[in-house]
């Protein structure tokens, strides 16, 4: 088993951020991916044969997201292929990842454990599950899910995971765990939500008759890999040896334009599917992309977010206009997309596509009984508490959060769109709103009602950005503008002071995720991160075989001791 040892990147995503000091053998990792992928294959067939239809894909979710906590640091916790591939395509544009013979046996591996999954779950229920695309969908409706979404997965895995200036964080299993329940919910509905080719071949290795859908679904996930490993590439050059000082003007563009992207995608699919959670399944969404893109954007994804930062003295106003027109672009991108989805496999006699209750598209209305006025006021409300906790919590000094900054503004969608969902639909956000009009004119529907509650909607919403500014300069007035200094800066990396450069700066030339980094390469992630955060003190625990002070002590007393000595400076990064 010695002699079996790859360099630190082929165990997998979680190395930068995890490491640990001694790695793990070959056989260990492989027996790592076979037991974490067998997990979830079996959780999805429980789910799908006994489950709760409700909280199904949070289940699933929440099953990757432990077994990455549990497993990232022995093998990387990949637990699919198209995550592997998108790992290896990343080593081969010249930047951190996965070795190809690493690869090869991660994937014999994965597919053994999603088959040995199927075979289990179909023991103990006696029947088996069929992955194909739902009822009324074709299958090129279904392929397009499966690429969009399993390109979300493996883009969240290399920027939260593998990214240098991710390294340390504490939310890469959030993150990734979480684009399953962003996922499944609306693109679930269309193609039943696979965005693992050890899904794909695991559940329909038990009936050969949709051997279609079996090679389908795992040629789409694998170009979804593909395409997050290119985008990687460009939203990220420093990890491919590109020198920056800051994200590029192109990279911090396309960054908003995918996180909106997906965002809005998310929003179209679970309306028209009438989700069981669309709220908190476009909440993940958000969350997701933020902690992805945080650093290099800053991620606001939100003409109202960005109105919002500027008026706070956040952002420089020129910049803040690149950044809405991404986002805008963004929406209706996505909107087109999702138009193109169900209009691919549903028409109406007149030639254009009808949503499960028969209606056209999405359209920006208020709900049933409710005017405008109060759509009104209920958009601007529950923007202004979507803006204020994004100033708070990712760009305020005083209360920013390192760690939860991407939950907290995720969740402000669960809080709106459950709030005033009936009421005014819950945009929040002026992208989503002329990118849903635009899907209702590509469908055949708006008019002139529609546009003006387009721009009644637009005008809440950016009135609600203002308020959380204003707001905002008073509850923090010690450091609302942050510093002119810093006002160029990415959203979620403005909020560094003098007291976090250990993390911000002195951490990225450490990081694990390049073969050419030599002080940390081989260091387990939560070795690192105690560095980090002790400022040079060690810990042995997470499998350190070095270590004599603290090998014997419980787990919640070492993180106790991190947590409580010197680490001052440890919440300070935001991406």
């Amino acid at each position: 088993a010695q002699g079996l040892r790859f360099p630190s990147l082929a165990a997998g995503t979680f190395l930068s951020v995890l490491g640990m000091t001694v790695e793990s053998a070959l056989p260990v990792k492989l027996l790592a991916e076979f037991v974490g992928t067998f997990a979830l294959v079996f959780t999805i067939g429980c789910n799908v044969i006994a489950g709760s239809p409700v909280w199904g894909a949070v289940s699933i979710g929440c099953v990757l997201m432990v077994f990455i906590y549990a497993l990232g640091g022995v093998s990387g916790g990949n637990f699919n292929p198209a995550v592997s591939l998108a790992l290896t395509l990343s080593k081969v544009l010249g930047g951190p990842g996965l070795d190809s013979v690493t690869m090869f046996l991660y994937i014999v591996v994965q597919v053994l454990g999603g088959v040995a999954a199927a075979l289990s779950f179909k023991g103990l229920f006696g029947e088996s599950v069929v992955l194909q695309p739902q009822e009324s969908f074709e299958m090129i409706s279904a392929v397009l899910c499966e690429v969009f979404y399993t390109f979300m997965l493996c883009f969240v895995v290399l920027n939260v995971a593998v990214a240098k200036e991710n390294s340390p964080n504490k939310f890469y299993g959030l993150a990734i765990g979480f684009v399953i329940v962003a996922a499944a919910y609306g693109a679930g509905a269309v193609s039943g939500g696979s965005f693992n080719p050890a899904v794909s071949i695991g559940l329909n290795s038990r009936s050969m008759q949709r051997i279609d859908c079996m090679l389908n679904y795992t040629i789409a996930e694998f170009v979804g890999a593909v395409l997050a490993a290119v985008f990687f590439r460009v939203v990220r050059p420093e990890d491919f040896g590109v020198e920056q000082r800051e994200p590029s003007v192109l990279s911090q563009l396309v960054s908003e334009f995918l996180g909106t992207f997906m965002l809005v995608l998310t929003v179209g699919l679970n309306v028209l599917g009438h989700s069981a959670a669309g709220a908190f399944s476009i909440a993940a969404s958000l969350m997701c992309m933020i902690y992805a893109l945080g650093n290099v954007s800053g991620a606001h994804f939100n003409p109202a977010v960005t109105v919002a930062i500027v008026a706070s003295g956040g952002l420089q106003a020129a910049k803040a206009l690149g950044h809405i027109v991404a986002q805008i672009f963004g929406g209706i991108a996505a909107a087109l997309t999702y138009h193109g989805i169900y209009v691919l496999s549903m028409y109406s006699k007149g030639g254009a596509y009808l949503a499960k209750d028969g209606k056209r598209s999405l359209s920006i209305t208020p709900g049933a009984g409710y005017t405008v006025t109060q759509a009104m006021h209920a958009e601007c409300f529950f923007t202004f508490v979507l803006c204020y906790v994004v100033l708070t919590v990712a760009v305020a000094k005083v209360t920013h959060n390192s760690t939860m900054f991407g939950l907290a503004i995720g969740s402000c969608v669960t809080v709106g769109g459950n709030a005033i969902g009936a009421v005014s639909g819950g945009s929040l956000n002026p992208a989503v709103s002329i990118g849903i009009f635009a899907g209702t004119l590509a469908s055949g529907g708006g008019g002139a009602t529609t546009a003006a509650n387009v721009d009644y909607y637009i005008v809440a919403e950016l009135v609600g950005a203002l308020i959380a500014a204003c707001i905002f300069k008073v509850t923090h007035a010690v450091d609302a503008v942050a510093g002119q200094d810093k006002e160029s800066e990415p959203l979620l990396d403005s909020t560094l002071d003098s007291n976090s450069d250990v993390e911000s700066y002195g951490a990225r030339g450490a990081a694990v995720d390049t073969l050419g980094g030599k002080d940390k390469q081989s260091e387990p992630p939560a070795k690192q991160e105690d560095d980090v955060e002790k400022g040079g003190g060690s810990v042995a625990s997470v499998g350190a075989q070095g270590g004599k002070d603290k090998e014997n002590e419980p787990l919640a007393k070492q993180e106790d001791d991190v947590e409580n000595h010197g680490a001052g400076g440890a919440s300070a990064k935001e991406g």
